[in-house]
């Protein structure tokens, strides 16, 4: 026998028991593992990448930046005042390096690094009725038992890779956007195609144009770019802000948007058309998600207010690029605006004022294979030496079917939701025990400031379990009655918006064969906040709890947040 077979072997053998387990090491995940360690857990994190980070350990593509201003996507005073006050950013909207960076600090300042596993990736993790903990094996072979099994593998981490016939016949070089080479790639002098034009193509086609001989950009559905008009911070204003940041993370968790915003109280149809062009562009030289924040409170809820906006969008995609055939192609006329993820924009547009950028619209003539030369489409065959995948993710589900979970009797997580994902607050599923999804499906998350969400959600959590320890419960699970008032809930207050008339990731229509449903709560953060505080205020009612040999008591939900959707809402 080998050496390496017999560590495995030993591995395979061995069983590692912890209170917890956590998937994911980006922001959630090193939050989780910090508040679990204050209340005394025995904790292992296990992530798939060689650090932390998460979504920014992966996502290193030239012009990976974050699209929520980066003074408010920070951990708050609720992880560390000094944390919040010593760090400060560079620029208004922070580039990948700087984030992870970020992360790699408070993993070093918090020592958090020893209770995490690299380069270990989740197969399974089954349910024991009868131990009331979960088994979770990883592809080290390695077995691991806890009471508790929390995800914190992120929205926006499993990769969607099309399968264009003939893709792995091309000799050039291939690259995925999620999942871009650490070392970097220098596309001087190339011909590059890039597929797809959202929120990453939307970073990286500024961000290499001038460094290509020609790039052609492959287009199926053009979307509604906004401007982030980002800049270096101003020492003024980070001072500012500083002395301010507890009144702000009070207001970003009493907003929907889980950012501080003034939310207006007017309707697009209820000024002037001079009027509302002041609002737009008053929104639009601000910059980032205003224009949909801090314009009109009915922009997603009434198609006619909302064309008010797309229009205005529109026109300023015709003013910027030069050809008036490739800006008709750019402006989007087939969904409403802010039904499908706004990017910000960092110089997209006037991407294609240059003469070696080239808009390919692949609605008109459709991607039919990759050949050995570089992409065909219905009408030609466009030669380059590399092609950029930037097609986005298998978004909010992926990652958690990725990870093999079964729950009681050994029913699969994707069997449990085959019809759409079945939840309790986006938290926790029945049939699943001891599972708790963080930012999961049906939870504000990726419609909100994922900070302001990722610890609204970790703090809950965490607080859960603290009333199970004190109280000597072993398990907590939802009540059926209480996961059909949310699925119903959530269907309602998405259904009364605009969302659902686009085919946008938000609804799994980037993934063949994925349920259509939209998978993030519209109801605001803020609503969804007080509504899980009140639900654990009133001894987490909705949720079964129970001993080890027990039968379980809980409380059904009293009564259901209003069906009233947040007005706006960000990606």
């Amino acid at each position: 026998m080998t050496a390496t077979s017999k560590s495995t072997q030993a591995s395979e053998s061995r069983v590692d028991e912890f209170d917890a387990v956590v998937v994911g090491a980006g922001f959630s995940g090193l939050y989780m593992l910090h508040r679990l360690r204050e209340l005394g857990l025995s904790v292992r994190v296990f992530d798939a990448a060689g650090d932390v980070g998460g979504t920014w350990y992966w996502n290193r593509y030239p012009g990976a930046r974050c699209d929520s201003e980066s003074i408010y996507y920070v951990f708050s005073d609720h992880f560390s005042e000094e944390l919040l006050e010593d760090w400060t950013w560079s620029e208004r909207y922070a580039a990948q390096p700087e984030i992870l960076s970020y992360l790699r600090h408070v993993a070093d300042r918090f020592d958090l690094r020893k209770d995490i596993r690299f380069d270990t990736r989740v197969t399974a993790a089954e349910y024991d009725e009868a131990a009331d903990r979960w088994e979770i094996r990883t592809d080290d072979g390695s077995r691991t038992t806890a009471q508790f099994l929390i995800t914190a593998v992120g929205c926006l981490s499993v990769t969607n890779l099309p399968e264009f016939p003939g893709r792995e016949s091309f000799e050039g070089a291939s690259y995925h956007t999620g999942r871009w080479p650490h070392e970097g790639v220098d596309f001087t002098g190339q011909r590059v195609a890039v597929i797809g034009t959202g929120a990453t193509s939307v970073q990286i086609v500024p961000e290499i144009a001038d460094q290509v001989a020609h790039m052609y950009v492959f287009q199926r559905t053009p979307n509604y770019d906004i401007p982030g008009w980002n800049r270096p911070l101003d020492e003024e204003y980070v001072r500012k802000t500083k002395e301010t940041y507890k009144e702000l993370w009070q207001r970003m968790r009493e907003s929907n948007l889980g950012l501080p915003y003034d939310v207006p109280e007017r309707s697009a149809m209820e000024v002037s058309p001079e009027e509302r062009r002041r609002v737009y562009e008053d929104a639009w030289g601000k910059g980032g998600f205003r224009i949909g924040a801090e314009t009109f409170n009915d922009i997603l809820l009434d198609e006619q207010s909302n064309e008010t906006a797309s229009e205005f969008i529109r026109s300023k995609i015709r003013e910027t690029v030069r050809d008036p055939d490739v800006a008709e192609l750019l402006a989007p006329k087939d969904h409403p605006f802010f039904t499908k993820r706004p990017p910000l924009e960092h110089g997209y547009y006037e991407a294609f004022n240059r003469e070696n950028v080239e808009l390919v619209d692949v609605r008109r003539s459709p991607i039919e294979s990759i050949t050995p030369t570089g992409v065909r489409t219905r009408d030609a065959e466009y030669e380059v030496d590399s092609i950029i995948y930037a097609t986005g993710f298998d978004a909010m589900t992926g990652a958690l079917f990725a990870m093999g979970i079964h729950g009681r009797d050994g029913v699969p997580l994707t069997e449990k939701w085959a019809e759409g994902p079945r939840t309790y607050l986006g938290l926790a599923t029945r049939g699943f025990p001891n599972l708790f999804t963080l930012t999961g499906p049906q939870s504000p998350s990726v419609l909100t400031n994922m900070t302001a969400a990722i610890e609204q959600h970790v703090d809950w959590v965490a607080d859960c379990v603290r009333y199970m320890r004190e109280h000597d419960l072993d398990r907590i699970e939802p009540l059926p009655e209480a996961e059909d008032d949310w699925v119903a809930h959530h269907t309602e207050v998405g259904d009364a918006t605009l969302l659902p008339r686009a085919n946008s990731w938000w609804v799994g229509a980037n993934i063949p064969g994925k349920r259509r449903t939209l998978y993030p709560y519209l109801g605001g953060l803020g609503t969804y906040r007080e509504t899980c505080d009140r639900i654990a205020a009133n001894g987490y009612e909705g949720f079964a709890l129970g001993r080890r040999g027990e039968a379980d008591a809980g409380s059904p939900p009293q009564a259901r947040p209003s069906a009233e959707p947040a007005q706006q809402i960000v990606g």
